[in-house]
This record gives C-alpha cells, structure tokens and sequence, in this order.
C-alpha cells in the first residue's frame, strides 16, 4: 500500500473507532487462515504476510514453550484447562472462535455504518462514514478490514482490527453479548455516565496486560508503533506455572521411559501453584486479579513485565489499598492529580467494587491474614465447573467448613446464622461474600470475606447482604435483627431508611452502582423467594429507563429471567429520551394481570408497591426519584 494511502487508512480507522474507548524466540506465523484485504477500498488488496504482521504474535519472552508443550505428558491438566474461559481470553478472530453474526449484518452508529461479513475464512468490517450534511462534498469514507482479534467467550465478544501502525490492534465500537445473541455499541456495555467521551481502545497496552501470557507490547514511542507479541494469546498453562522451556528441555532430555525426577527437581524446573506458599500461590492469582501501581521505572510497555509466577508482587507492581496509596512512592502524586479515580475501583472505605479486581479485597480478609487461605481454597483451574471455577465440594458451605468446621454441624450453624440450615440465609457466601462487585454486567461476589453491618452502609453506600436478600425490608428492620442477635449497635436512620424496603430506597434514590447492583438481585432467586416477587417486577421498570445504558441492560435481563412483561420492542440500547417509558408500559401490564386474580395481592407497606394505575404511584414513588444521587459513576473494569 503507498505510504500516502497507508496513513489514511490509520486515520480512518482511528476515526471510526474512536466512538470507543528478554531475547525472544523465533516467532511462529498465527494460526489464521488465509487473509485478504486490510485496507482502504478501492486500493489493492494487501497479501498474506501483511495481514500477518498487522496482528500480535505468539511466542514471546525467553523461557516459555507454549502450551501445546504440556499436552503429551499433562494431557488431562490441559484438557481441563482448555475448556476453561482462561483460554479463550483472547484468541484469533475465525469462524472457529467467534460467536457473533457476521453473515451480512449491517450496524450503525452516528454516521458511520459497518458492514459485517465472513469472506470464506475471514471475518471482515467494511465501514462507512458518511460527512455530516453541509460539511463536505466529498465521498464517504469507507475502510474495509478484517477482525483480527477476539476478546472474551463467556458473556461477551469484544472484537479488534488493526491500527495500521505496527501491530496496533484498536478496538471495535461494538459488542457481541452472549446471553442475548446480538450486537450492541461497546460503550453500553459498562457503568460509565451518558455522554461520556472516550480515547480509542488498543489492546496491545489495555487488554493484553491481563487477557495474554507474559505480553511484550514494544512500543516504539518515536515511530508511534508497536510489534507486540506475547507467549501466548488467552490464560495459558505458564500464566501460572511460570515459564516452561526449562522443564519441557529436562523431561524430554530424560524421556518418558526416564526415571521419575524427584519433587525438589520438579520444583526447580516448573512451578505448581497448589504446593507454594499461600501469599505466593495469591499473587500469582493477583497478578492480573488486582489493580496494582505500575511505576515508570518497570517499563512494561517495551519488554513487558518482570513478575514471574512464584516473584513477590509487591517487588514489582505493589497493590493498590486506598488506606496505604502515600506509602508507595510516585502514587500519592498521581492520585494529587487524579483525585476521583480510587472511586472508580473501590468502595469508601477501600473494598473492591469492580470484577477483575478481586486480590485487592482477598487480602484485607481475616481468612486471609491468618497465613493458610488462597486463592486455590476455593478455585481451580482443573477442578472445577469453569463458570466459577470452584473447585468441587466448594460451591457450598464446604468452601468455609474446611477451616470453621464447627458449622458442619446443623446445630451449630442455625444458632450462628439465625436461618433454617437448608434456607440460603445459612450459606456462608451470602452473608460473608454478597454480590457487592460489578462487571461484564452483573453482579459478583465481594471477596473481602467480611460480616454483614448496618454501620458499613451508611459509612461507604456499599449495600449489606442482609437487605440484598431481604429486599422488602428496611434498614432499621435489619439493624434490629443484628443487634439482637451480635450485640451490634443500631445507628441513627433517616425517615426513608425507617420505612422504605431498603432494596427499593437504593433503586430509586441510590448512585448509579447501588442502583446496577439491585437491578441484579431483584432478578437473583434466593432474593426473590425471600422477599416475595410480585411486586418486583415495577421496581425494574422504572430501572429499565434509567439514563446508563448498563442500569437498562441488567434490569431488562432480571425481568425477562421472571416474567413476561418486557414491552415489545424495548431494546435497552436507545435512549429512554428516544422512546416511550418501559416503566409505565410494565406497570401497566403487572397491574392487569392482577387484576385478573383473584383475590388481588397486597405487598408490604415498605416496598412502596400497590396493585394501582402507574398513574396513582406517581405521587408515592416521586419524592424517592427526586432525592436520586446523580453523581457521575464510573466503574472501570
């Protein structure tokens, strides 16, 4: 391609994306079939080779072998490990690992359209801009690329292209969620304020950091270009047993028929996670389940990161804990200049808020600190269901009774928990671990293993796991309960959090974050059978017209896993402003249907709910919708 025209093609992709946000080995050629074009229309087509080299490449830092090395010997470990959502962090976009339509879909965003369709082998993006009416007399511009990477296969799709400059992959503005089928603009798939302007995604210092094996993004700041490469695309078996070339070299330098190396032997060569020291063991966890501090000084963006599995953590990029920013040097300054963005990514009192994140809170757990807990107490990457990637015989209380093996006995965990033991208020994660984190659009489990607290509430805004399950109650309702049963003092309540169910306070007059994180419990089950589901239903269409797109996603979905009463048409990407209230058209069809029974229901006077005409709620439900916490919310997962 000329050099004239090349530079155009970056500036055009650069454009339309913008809607968004050691000694190596000898580099394998991707395993990708065939490409064509990757340019702009009506210039020829580029071959093969320089696809190839507009995309990252596998085989990167000294040391490392590659996966498919552990297969002949470790054949049931990389089995297990192949079916996991590790893997497939990010892959080579085919026809094989994609799930997303491709065949002829056209999206459209502004002005721009984007002509998705698979070529063969190939999955290819035309994309068309057209100028603004009055500004130009000139054609469209038009791109036509291939997808060349992949991120994610478990609730979602993220896509890349190539930026033209290097191996630069920038990011598609749009996303395939799984759940739905169907595409969506990138930017409604995260907890970010309506309007807000966003840079270009590029994966080769984004993404990559924790969705590749030991990445080099070689950035080359004078020529503005990258020639990144990483061990290996996705989660593989050396993220965590650290490089394996010197174990691949001794074991086949011994042969199978060899005698068995002994433990000290095997130890020196490769690492296992599951016999290391438990700090240790974490932090290799925490390598990329963390928001770490990355100083100047470890210049990752050229030969990538020093840490290695089995390395100190805190040697080379120490944790992030809001109560001890001023002890790392060159983070107090930064934070100076950057004064909100510990909110982004922790509660008030520095309890981690956003999935992906999880060693910051694990850490701070009493389970933790006492020197024998990990990440592996509870995980595995071999077995495991890889939804969770529990370990078996620990998607239940058997992940606390291995250390609190009191409560195995029934006795003793009702007179603990205050619940029946077969009623979800006896399992330990509900009470310990609620669903306070966000990401991918969801709800997660906190993993600052703590104690449900009124007082936590009111101090930091994080909702308690006592009310995420008891969503018809109040605040004083479930002070009271603590008090009686662990002697916790009860605080002082404003009249709303003495008589409004404190599920329906956060919903309607909480920040952006409380509100996501109960659109998702009134569509979590044990909530439901706890509190009672006629009356939810109302609750999420009021939610379903919320002004973030993310809020609309989650409610939408938690009422179409219960009822039948989504509007027809509603799609929760356009903005409320834009189309009719899904809440009024909800209400109105919940309200006839009670109607039709016989006798009509009544629901708890907390819960503000009544079988009326939305019309008639107005008067009740207005004063909470007008206190509502717009503060701009921003969780960066």
């Amino acid at each position: 391609m000329p050099s004239r025209l090349r530079s155009d093609a970056l500036a055009v992709v650069v454009g339309f994306i913008a809607v968004v946000a050691g000694c190596s080995r000898s580099d394998p050629a991707p395993p990708v079939p065939t490409p064509g074009a990757g340019s702009a229309v009506g210039t020829p087509q580029s071959d093969d080779l320089a696809f190839r080299d507009s995309i990252p490449r596998q085989g990167g830092p000294e040391g490392y072998a590659g996966s498919e090395s552990c297969k002949p010997c470790h054949a049931d470990q990389f089995n297990s490990w192949h079916r996991t959502f590790h893997r497939s962090m990010t892959q080579y976009a085919t026809p094989e690992t994609v799930k997303a339509d491709f065949n002829g879909v056209v999206l459209t965003n502004d002005q721009t359209q984007f002509h998705l369709s698979r070529d063969g082998e190939e999955l290819r993006v035309r994309m068309e801009k057209s100028p603004k009416p009055g500004a130009s007399d000139d054609p469209p511009a038009m791109l036509d690329t291939r997808i060349s990477l992949v991120t994610g296969s478990h609730h979602m799709q993220v896509f890349w292209v190539p930026g033209g400059s290097g191996n630069t992959q920038i990011g598609f503005p749009f996303t395939w969620l799984i759940p739905e089928g169907r595409w969506v603009p990138r930017d409604t798939t995260f907890l970010r304020p309506p309007g807000l302007s966003r840079s270009p995604e590029v994966w080769n210092v984004m993404c990559s950091r924790c969705h590749a094996t030991a990445i080099e993004p070689r950035v080359d700041a004078a020529r503005h270009v990258m020639d990144s490469r990483a061990a290996e695309l996705g989660i593989s078996c050396e993220a965590c047993h650290g490089p394996g070339q010197r174990h691949v070299a001794a074991r086949e330098a011994t042969g199978r028929t060899g005698p068995k190396p002994d433990a000290a032997t095997l130890h020196a060569e490769i690492l296992q996670p599951e016999t290391m020291d438990p700090v240790r063991a974490s932090e290799t966890c925490g390598f990329c389940h963390s928001m770490k501090w990355i100083d100047r000084s470890e210049a990752w963006r050229d030969k990538g990161f020093r840490f290695r599995p089995g390395d100190s953590l805190e040697d080379t990029t120490p944790l992030i804990q809001p109560s001890k920013a001023a002890q790392i040097p060159g983070l107090r300054e930064y934070l100076e200049r950057n004064p909100t963005l510990l909110a982004d990514f922790f509660w008030s009192d520095g309890m981690g808020r956003v999935s992906g994140r999880e060693y910051n809170s694990l850490v701070q757990s009493p389970c933790f600190k006492g020197g024998k807990f990990s990440c592996l107490s509870c995980h595995s990457l071999h077995d495991s269901d890889p939804n969770d990637l529990l370990a078996r015989n620990r998607g239940d209380n058997r992940a606390c009774t291995q250390c609190h093996e009191r409560f195995t006995d029934p006795g003793a965990l009702q007179q603990h928990t205050h619940h029946r033991t077969t009623s979800s208020g006896s399992e330990c994660y509900n009470c310990h671990m609620p669903h306070t984190t966000y990401g991918v659009l969801t709800a997660i489990r906190s993993h600052q293993i703590s104690s449900p607290r009124v007082s936590d509430e009111l101090a930091t805004g994080r909702p308690n796991a006592c009310n995420l399950c008891h969503l018809d109650k109040t605040l004083e309702w479930t002070a009271t309960h603590l008090s009686e049963w662990f002697h916790q003092p009860v605080p002082g309540f404003s009249p709303s959090q003495r008589t409004v169910a404190d599920g329906v306070r956060l919903a309607l007059a909480g920040d952006a974050g409380q509100r996501v994180l109960l659109a998702w419990h009134f569509g979590w089950e044990p909530a439901r059978i706890t509190s009672g589901s006629g009356w939810i239903p109302p609750m999420l269409g009021i939610l379903m017209d919320d002004p973030y797109a993310a809020i609309r996603c989650v409610a939408s979905r938690s009422l179409r896993s219960t009822s039948r009463l989504e509007p027809p048409g509603y799609d929760y990407v356009t903005d409320p402003e834009a189309r009719p209230d899904a809440w009024e058209q909800v209400w109105g069809e919940w309200y006839q249907g009670l109607r039709r029974e016989t006798p009509t229901p009544t629901f708890p006077e907390a819960v503000l709910v009544k079988p009326v005409p939305a019309s008639e709620m107005e008067s009740l439900l207005g004063p909470l919708l007008q206190t509502r916490d717009n503060r701009p919310i921003r969780l960066r997962e």
